[in-house]
């Protein structure tokens, strides 16, 4: 998986979460795309990538309406165009943290 700058426009939460903590995030998915972690708005974080195969998602925090620590752990949620893109995501993240 790699960060994209591909268009991630019509993706959505297909029930796909993973939980983990902003460090570890930064740690296998890099510096997130979007990032004002004040609390003020849905999200504080969001990471735009692509799996191996090329499908785009995205990883962000939801509605936790607080900034958040970088060892906070969370529920992300993966977003996508479909479950199956999602679920490889999530897939595609677990090996990186169990690499990592």
């Amino acid at each position: 998986m790699k960060a994209t700058s591909k268009n991630t426009s019509g993706t959505s939460f297909h029930e796909t979460t993973i939980n983990c903590s902003v460090a570890t995030l930064r740690k296998v998915l890099g510096e997130p795309e979007y990032e004002p972690n004040d609390g003020e708005d849905k999200i504080n974080f969001e990471w735009t990538m692509e799996t191996n195969d090329g499908d785009v998602f995205t990883v962000y925090d939801w509605k936790e309406y607080r900034p958040l620590g970088e060892s906070d752990m969370i529920e992300w949620h993966i977003g996508g165009y479909n479950r199956t893109a999602t679920e490889q995501a999530k897939s595609e993240i677990r090996e990186a943290i169990a690499k990592s």
